[in-house]
């Protein structure tokens, strides 16, 4: 099932399920809960990010092609920060280059991105489907300079300024996407695809970091993790391309569909 989140005509938000044909019927009950798809057609004003997220941990480095590209070993244990959860913006909404906190380093990171659909604690990774609400595309985006020279040798104040974490455009739930380990992920910048990998590249998989990050901590239902970006970041391009005013970032994954943000100063 395709699931969006939306804005009605009145500001109301609902949730909506795609039919067969790609219309959308409002659903009623819970996200995480039980819920009815209705006979309604969803009057959709504004499409939001599926859900405002509980927590964002996200995972670094996990991808091999994009750990060469930056010259980084493959290190022992999965490398985890978080970003904060005001950083969530919708699709088709502005990432917005930071103006008090001078940066000229903003820099695109595709990537999938797994929702928890309820509390969980120590999942082994056999069981860590039963906890996935479900899966949708994601930006990490991130002030390469407050990253890595600002940010005191911790990553999450440089991916965490306003706009930093673009969701959607719908959640795709497991039993109609089996397998996030083999999806088609790339970001084309203003019509150029500069990456352009699939989620078998991955170092960990889903369910192995399900189960690292549920190690005596509680991932609430709402959580969302960024799985890690594939090679072909502006970083690592020779010489750097950061993001600029006027630019359209579109992160598309197979089987969920295409996040669409633009670039504003």
């Amino acid at each position: 099932m395709r699931i969006v989140r939306y804005e009605d005509r009145s500001g109301d938000i609902h949730h909506a399920a795609e039919r067969p044909d790609g219309s959308f019927f409002e659903i009623e009950g819970e996200l995480f809960g039980v819920r009815t798809i209705t006979r309604k057609p969803a009057e959709i004003r504004r499409l939001l990010a599926p859900l405002v997220p509980a927590m964002i941990w996200c995972i670094g480095q996990n991808y091999k092609q994009h750990a060469d590209e930056l010259g980084m070993s493959i290190s022992e244990y999965p490398v985890v920060f978080a970003k904060g959860t005001s950083a969530l913006q919708n699709p088709d909404e502005p990432i917005l280059l930071p103006a008090t906190a001078k940066t000229a380093e903003v820099d695109y990171e595709a990537e999938l991105v797994v929702i928890i659909g309820r509390d969980c604690k120590d999942v082994p990774r056999e069981r860590a489907i039963e906890y996935i609400a479900g899966y949708t595309c994601g930006n990490d985006v991130s002030a390469r300079d407050w990253q890595l020279k600002k940010g005191g040798g911790q990553w999450s104040r440089g991916k965490s300024f306003d706009t930093f974490a673009p969701l959607g455009p719908c959640l795709v739930t497991p039993d109609s996407l089996p397998d996030p380990g083999a999806l088609r992920i790339r970001t084309t910048l203003n019509g150029d695809i500069v990456q352009d990998s699939n989620t078998r590249d991955m170092i960990r998989g889903v369910p192995e970091l399900i189960e690292f990050l549920s190690q005596s901590t509680t991932l609430l239902r709402g959580t969302a993790i960024f799985t890690g970006t594939p090679h072909g970041v502006g970083m690592g391009k020779k010489p750097p391309r950061w993001l600029r005013a006027g630019d359209v970032v579109q992160v598309t994954i197979d089987k969920i569909g295409t996040l669409n943000n633009p670039v504003s100063g």
